[in-house]
């Protein structure tokens, strides 16, 4: 089978607003969601990041950098604020090559975060 782009989603929260909380969820979220996949730098395209509202102490592109992915096309994004959402989220969509199909993809989903998406496999 040929690698093909896909798309893997994740999410987690931070207690605070604080470089410091951000940066450590940041970096356990993306090394999670390339631990469970096993993708290879290589394979990476680019990661999206989106932070609620309520989040404005740094950028989470700035924190993922800190675990060697600043060759790796990143940005960041406000999510859309929705009555009743997960406060102080941040969700990424990493863009990657691999063979595995969709439905073998394990999508991370961490700290207050869990239950966003109990529909994917874990």
């Amino acid at each position: 089978m040929t690698a093909t782009l896909r798309a893997l989603r994740g999410a987690t929260t931070v207690e605070e607003d604080s470089p410091d909380q951000i940066t450590e969820r940041v970096q356990a979220l993306v090394t999670e969601m390339l631990q469970r996949n096993a993708v290879a730098h290589d394979d990476l395209v680019s990661i999206l990041f989106t932070m609620t509202e309520d989040l404005n102490s740094m950028f989470p592109a700035t924190a993922a950098r800190g675990v060697g992915l600043g060759d790796v096309p990143l940005i960041c994004a406000r999510e859309l604020t929705i009555k009743d959402a997960t406060p102080r989220c941040i969700r990424a969509m990493m863009h990657l090559y691999t063979e595995r199909s969709r439905t073998e993809l394990h999508h991370v989903y961490l700290e207050g975060a869990r239950n966003l998406r109990d529909d994917l496999p874990a």
